[in-house]
C-alpha cells in the first residue's frame, strides 16, 4: 500500500482562496485526526458538490440536509459521515490516545450550545457568506439558508443580529464559562483530562475566530472570563494549527 492509500481523506468546505478550513463541524473531525496522530489529506468540496460526492457512499441524514460535512474516507474504502460516527469509527480503529465521548460536561455543554446557536445564526450566517465562502458556495449558502430562516441573510442580520443576538447569547456563554472553569486543575472541561466535549467547544471557538467583523472579540467579552477559553485554545494549539 503506497502513502496515498494509507491516508485518510477528510472532506471539508473551503474558504475562498487560499483555501483553508473554517466550518464548525469539520473542525471537530480535523482536530480528532490530528489528536490521534493520523495521516490525512483534505478533499475540498464546495457546497453544491457535497451531495454528488457522497450520495453513493453513505446513507443520507434522516432530514435535510441529507449529506453534510465532515465526512471521511478510510484507507479500507469505508466512507463515514457526521462527527459522532467519525469519532466512534476512529476510536474503534485507533483507541490510543483515548478520547472519552460521553462525559457529564458534554450534555451540559449542549444544553447551552443549542440555544446559543439559535441566536448566533443571525450573526454567523451573514458573516460566513460575506467573509469566507467562494462565489459558488456563497450563492448556494445564501439561497439555502435564506429558505431555512424565511428571509434574506441581510434581513436576518438587520432584525435579529447585533445587540439583540449578543444579549440572548450572553447567558449561555457565561454558562459555558462556568462549566469550563469548574475544574481548575487544567485547561479542559475535565481539568487535566481531555475529552470530546473539549473538541466541541474548541471547534466553535476556532470557527468564531474565522468569521471576522470583531465577532470573536465580542463573544469573548460576553463570556465573562475570557482567560478560561484562551487557556483551552492554547492547549489545543497543536491540534488546530493545520488548516488545509
Amino acid at each position: 500500500m503506497d502513502k496515498a492509500e494509507e491516508e485518510i481523506v477528510l472532506f471539508d468546505i473551503p474558504t475562498r482562496p487560499p483555501r483553508k478550513c473554517w466550518s464548525y463541524n469539520p473542525w471537530r473531525a480535523r482536530m480528532l485526526l490530528s489528536y490521534k496522530g493520523l495521516k490525512y489529506r483534505t478533499e475540498w468540496l464546495e457546497y453544491p458538490e457535497i451531495r454528488k460526492r457522497l450520495e453513493n457512499h453513505v446513507p443520507p441524514n434522516p432530514s435535510e440536509p441529507l449529506y453534510t460535512l465532515p465526512a471521511i474516507l478510510l484507507p479500507n474504502g469505508t466512507y463515514t459521515m457526521t462527527n459522532t460516527s467519525i469519532l466512534h469509527q476512529i476510536n474503534t480503529l485507533h483507541p490510543s490516545p483515548p478520547l472519552p465521548y460521553e462525559t457529564p460536561a458534554l450534555a451540559l455543554l449542549f444544553g447551552h450550545l443549542e440555544p446559543f446557536m439559535d441566536s448566533f445564526r443571525a450573526i454567523y450566517l451573514p458573516a460566513v457568506a460575506r467573509n469566507l465562502l467562494s462565489e459558488t458556495s456563497a450563492e448556494y449558502f445564501r439561497r439555502n439558508r435564506s429558505d431555512s430562516v424565511g428571509m434574506s441573510l441581510e434581513e436576518l442580520e438587520g432584525t435579529r443580529g447585533g445587540e439583540r443576538a449578543y444579549g440572548e447569547m450572553e447567558v449561555h456563554l457565561r454558562g459555558v464559562t462556568a462549566l469550563l472553569g469548574e475544574d481548575e486543575s487544567g485547561p479542559f472541561f475535565g481539568g487535566t483530562e481531555v475529552a470530546y466535549v473539549d473538541f466541541v467547544w474548541v471547534g466553535l471557538l476556532v470557527f468564531v475566530k474565522k468569521l471576522g467583523d470583531g465577532v470573536f472579540e465580542e463573544v469573548m467579552r460576553r463570556s465573562g472570563k475570557e482567560e478560561v477559553h484562551g487557556r483551552l485554545l492554547d492547549a489545543f494549539g497543536k491540534w488546530t494549527e493545520r488548516e488545509d
